[in-house]
């Protein structure tokens, strides 16, 4: 199966390009093109999460990359985890260059609220427990939500890569750097918007056992701001990239055809 479209994809918290390293692999040999991106102090880009202030700096590589998209070109979007809230500014931005954009258990807001929204229920439903010996960090007071996190090995290898080969997480202990949350810039109400973004075709993927972002509050964000369609991969973790990157390329081969 071939689709020889152009896949842009983005990763979560925490992470980079190099979690997507079996993904990029699959859908190149189907023909594909495939740009993985680091966005600002993940993966190998050299600055510090100190030097990024707002979630316009964070996201600055994938804009800048859309940015030089020539004209005409159009692309499939996909962001993983905190990687929707990312895509859905690119969408804003750049509706005209993307064919559909696709989040895998991925933050997916709605246009009429602004984004934290879906941020904020994430942490009003999710246990304590979920984050075992990962560190936040809260720049405003403890009063106040957190700013930025680190997963901690333990929660890395239970929560987050439970259905991972051995090998996948250890290199996501070595590899994961900390992750602002930017929930001050996420809380403005004029970022999405239905003409802009509301018009770019979402397509959601479901990951069955992700005890990360879990089923239910996957099935909240599609509610809350539905889809055009809903695909379930049954066996994926939240890096559903390294523990079921076949089903994940052949999800995205069929989106890809689908939306043109």
């Amino acid at each position: 199966m071939e689709s020889g479209k152009h896949f842009v994809l983005v990763h979560g918290s925490c992470h980079g390009a190099w979690c997507w390293y079996k993904l990029v692999t699959l859908l190149k040999s189907a023909g594909n093109r495939v740009t993985a991106l680091d966005l600002g102090a993940s993966g190998v880009d050299p600055r510090r999460l100190d030097q990024i202030a707002t979630i316009s700096d964070y996201v600055q590589p994938l804009m800048d990359f859309m940015a030089s998209l020539p004209g005409g070109e159009r692309v499939v979007l996909v962001g993983h985890s905190y990687g929707g809230f990312c895509i859905s500014l690119a969408m804003e931005s750049f509706t005209e260059k993307i064919f559909v954009a696709v989040f895998i258990t991925a933050f997916m807001p709605n246009p009429r609220d602004p984004p934290a929204i879906c941020f904020q229920e994430f942490f009003r439903r999710v246990s304590p427990n979920t984050f075992m010996d990962s560190k936040f960090t809260y720049d405003h007071g403890t009063e106040n939500p957190p700013t930025s996190l680190i997963v901690g090995p333990d929660c890395l290898t239970t929560m987050v890569y439970n259905k991972c080969q051995p090998e996948n997480i250890e290199l996501g202990k070595m590899l994961t750097r900390p992750s602002g949350f930017f929930i001050e810039d996420l809380i403005q109400e004029s970022l999405l918007t239905e003409k802009k973004y509301g018009s770019v075709s979402r397509v959601f993927l479901v990951c069955e056992e992700d005890h990360w972002v879990e089923e239910e509050f996957q099935r909240w964000m599609i509610e809350n701001s539905p889809a055009k369609e809903v695909m379930s991969i049954a066996g994926a973790d939240h890096m559903a990239m390294l523990s079921k990157p076949k089903e994940l390329c052949l999800c995205l081969l069929e989106i890809a055809l689908k939306y043109q």
